[in-house]
């Protein structure tokens, strides 16, 4: 159990630190240059973490901790979220609804971080970011919703651990639910069509105009963060995925890697981003979405034909 565990920890380690790789390659490729090394962000994150931090005069406490505060519940809700067959560090029933909410402290740190700074800019960002947390929160919890009714249980080590037949109801609603999650992850991870965050226009940005007063090891601590993140909602939709194909580590590592790295890359060398009043729309789809997906599970359960 104990190597299972410690696997289970450095495969999501190794999800969070190859996904941005991948983006970042793939996205050269398809734009017709060579790009950055593979590893490019991982150079970049040794060199803020050899640099000081500069607070401004205005902060309080509040914004020297919110780094911390956002990096620690997101290795938090990293160890709640199992790598297929493996069994992750901390386990119970009702754990995901913890791991909705240590997201939303992450979120809610950086939120008051923004705001401690007195800037109108972080503030417009602040007050955008907590509004998408929001909108896109029922989609979250609707989705977890559909997996617990679907397997009967409220943990994702249980969810995901529960021996299925492969039928059409199980694949149906599995993958359905793994693509919900993986639209998820591009608002959860700032990314395009809902935010550019290679952009630093003030009618573009939304999480990275929170962080426009950080640097050095709070500006890494952010980063880390956002990586792990970003693994945590793809490791769920490749797990969702696994259950009904293939349900073992060696498969859902590297679908997770693939799954989210690949399509945040097309997405963004083919799309534009939204507008801001077209985020909304977004986002309340995704909520429509996942009881679409919930409605047809509960009418799967019930042998309804449809």
């Amino acid at each position: 159990m104990l190597i299972k565990t410690l696997l289970n920890t450095l495969l999501m380690a190794a999800v969070a630190i190859a996904i941005p790789g991948v983006i970042n390659r793939l996205r050269a490729r398809m734009a017709g240059r060579k790009g950055a090394p593979f590893f490019q962000h991982l150079r970049d994150a040794r060199l803020l973490a050899a640099k000081g931090s500069v607070y401004s005069d205005t902060t309080t406490l509040l914004f020297r901790v919110a780094p911390a505060v956002y990096l620690g519940a997101a290795a938090v809700a990293l160890l709640f979220i199992p790598v297929a067959d493996l069994e992750p560090l901390i386990s119970f029933e009702g754990d995901i609804i913890c791991f909705a909410y240590t997201l939303a402290l992450a979120r809610a740190a950086l939120v008051l971080a923004a705001m401690d700074t007195g800037s109108s800019f972080e503030g417009m960002g602040a007050s955008r970011e907590a509004l998408y947390g929001a909108l896109v929160e029922p989609a979250l919890m609707i989705g977890f919703a559909t997996l617990a009714m679907f397997c009967g249980y409220t943990s994702f080590a249980e969810i995901f651990a529960v021996k299925q037949s492969f039928d059409l109801h199980l694949t149906l609603v599995m993958l359905l639910a793994a693509y919900l999650f993986l639209r998820i992850t591009f608002v959860e991870a700032g990314r395009m069509p809902v935010e550019d965050p290679r952009t630093h226009l003030e009618l573009t940005m939304i999480h990275e105009v929170m962080c426009l007063d950080y640097s050095g090891i709070d500006m890494l601590m952010i980063r880390l963060g956002g990586w792990l993140k970003t693994a945590a909602f793809a490791m769920i939709a490749a797990d969702a995925a696994a259950t009904v194909t293939c349900f073992r580590w060696w498969f859902a590592t590297p679908l997770a890697i693939l799954l989210t790295g690949v399509s945040v890359a097309v997405v963004e060398s083919t799309q534009a981003r939204n507008k801001l009043s077209r985020n909304t729309t977004f986002m309340v789809t995704l909520s429509a979405l996942a009881a679409l997906i919930f409605f047809i599970g509960y009418l799967l359960q019930l042998d309804i034909n449809i």
